[in-house]
């Protein structure tokens, strides 16, 4: 009996205490989910290894109609030059709403992106980065997470 009397106190205080990962991902009442992160990044890791394209292919395939070229520098390095027919998002401006009104509501419309890191002369306004920070990287799993998966 008293076996049974510790175990349902320790199923009462297992459910009414808060989780290790949500006192993480939101310790001062922020909308931070830094778990949530790393587990969408875990799931795109592969799917975006699959969709890469040389140079060659990357051109080719965005130039078909219906295709979005997305360039998610800085307005300032977009401005300072970009891939002719880019549409420039800067990475920090990504919401819900901006997306849907650069890209339009069809999640699978085709999405090319690039960034820094997939020039080689290493000047401005595309200096490289350190390749695990690439601009590339994350947007692509801000553009996975918010539903748009033809990237």
């Amino acid at each position: 009996m008293r076996t049974e009397y510790k175990s349902i106190l320790i199923l009462v205080a297992l459910v009414l205490s808060p989780s290790p990962a949500k006192a993480r991902e939101d310790p001062a009442g922020t909308r931070i989910d830094y778990n949530g992160f790393a587990a969408l990044t875990a799931e795109v890791g592969g799917y975006r290894e699959g969709r890469l394209l040389d140079p060659e292919q990357f051109f080719e395939e965005a130039a078909r109609q219906g295709a979005l070229l997305l360039d998610t520098r800085s307005a300032d390095a977009f401005a300072r030059g970009h891939i002719e027919g880019a549409v420039n998002l800067p990475f920090s401006d990504f919401t819900e709403a901006s997306l849907a009104r650069v890209i339009g509501e069809d999640r699978d419309r085709p999405i090319f992106i690039y960034c820094n890191n997939n020039f080689t002369d290493d000047t401005e306004p595309v200096a490289t980065k350190k390749a695990p920070l690439a601009l590339n990287i994350p947007t692509f799993i801000n553009l996975y997470g918010y539903g748009y998966t033809d990237v």
